[in-house]
């Protein structure tokens, strides 16, 4: 697609980190090494880009062995990422990923079975169910592992993509990348934090999941904008909300880019104006703390990504915004004309 600026995304929320970052980050590299996720050079960048900081921006209050765990994860997940879906070959293979991921979630829903023993990626699986088992109930755990399989799913969907080199229509990537850049399984990991327990039925309730999902929106588009220029410096096929649209809709590479933040404004718009109606409401302190994991875990992305190697790429430095602005380009109240999402504006 070529060299595109970013400029400064709209961010309302207020920056902010856990005192333990660097040590968190310092815990989540020597994590990686341990369990040998990627081969070698991708630990190495594995290293160096972050995690432990994110984790830390995106749970600035949070207990610091939670924000290890968290941290810890998220280079698994990542570790996924660049040794499978990364892969020329195998992340153009749906069956052979549908195959490997039920076998790696068959680790996170029973990790004392012998599925995958010595396998290295299901090792640091299993440490990272373990251990989120001394924050969360069953019901948690089981939530996480929900929020993984939908992970899974959509991955091999994309998959199928790759193979036949084909760019899905706008409603169809809407869908399924709400789904494949693993923010259900993060968040749901998240939710597991002891400061955070929100009776069922107020998460459920239609008001908190699409809220829920307007963040996960956002996080997910910012990481389109933001992952452009890396994901530019390769031939390989690759989906993205940038190239979905200029592919839909016929426009330029900067009209693209124009649109996507024009779409992330307009649901982050929505997202505050149905989190403050939710905050006024009586839904009690959990639900307060729920809205405010939301914030850190949008605001935490963000912060995170304007500063990381993955996104900056120092060898060849990416067109990044140095900060963020305070004015959206796009505050109509006009749903989208995306099928899976238009529900939000009808609250």
């Amino acid at each position: 697609m070529g060299r595109v600026t970013i400029s400064a995304l709209y961010s309302p929320f207020v920056s902010a980190i856990h005192p333990a970052h660097a040590a968190v980050d310092q815990r989540s590299a020597a994590w990686v090494e341990r369990f040998g996720i990627g081969t070698l050079p991708q630990r190495q960048e594995l290293a160096g880009q972050g995690f432990g900081t994110l984790a830390a921006r995106m749970l600035p209050e949070a207990d610091e062995a939670f924000v290890q765990v968290v941290a810890d994860f998220m280079c698994w997940l990542c570790g996924v990422d660049d040794g499978y879906c990364e892969d020329d070959e195998l992340g153009s293979d749906p069956g052979w990923l549908a195959g490997a991921f039920s076998r790696l979630l068959r680790v996170a829903q029973h990790p004392d079975s012998d599925v995958l023993r010595g396998d290295r990626l299901a090792a640091g699986l299993r440490d990272v169910r373990r251990r989120a088992e001394a924050y969360a109930p069953p019901s948690g755990v089981a939530r996480w592992v929900d929020g993984l399989r939908e992970y899974f799913l959509a991955v091999v969907w994309e998959a199928e993509h790759r193979r036949r080199r084909v760019v899905p229509g706008l409603g169809d990537y809407t869908l399924m990348r709400l789904y494949d850049g693993a923010v259900p399984a993060i968040w749901r990991l998240m939710e597991t934090n002891p400061a955070h327990r929100l009776d069922a039925d107020v998460r459920d309730a239609r008001a908190v999941r699409a809220v829920t999902e307007m963040a996960q929106f956002v996080i997910c588009w910012d990481n389109d904008l933001f992952s452009l220029h890396r994901e530019s410096r390769t031939s390989r096929h690759r989906l993205n909300a940038v190239s979905v649209l200029a592919h839909e809709r016929s426009l330029s590479a900067p009209a693209a880019v124009r649109e996507c933040v024009a779409q992330r404004d307009r649901v982050l718009c929505r997202y505050l104006h149905l989190r403050d109606r939710l905050a006024a409401a009586d839904g009690g302190p959990g639900l307060g703390t729920h809205l405010g994991m939301l914030d850190s875990f949008i605001r935490g992305g963000q912060d995170w990504s304007i500063t990381t190697s993955r996104y900056t790429t120092p060898d060849a430095p990416a067109p990044l915004p140095a900060a963020f602005t305070d004015r959206p380009s796009d505050s109509s109240d006009e749903p989208l004309a995306i099928p899976a999402i238009s529900w939000w504006w009808s609250l």
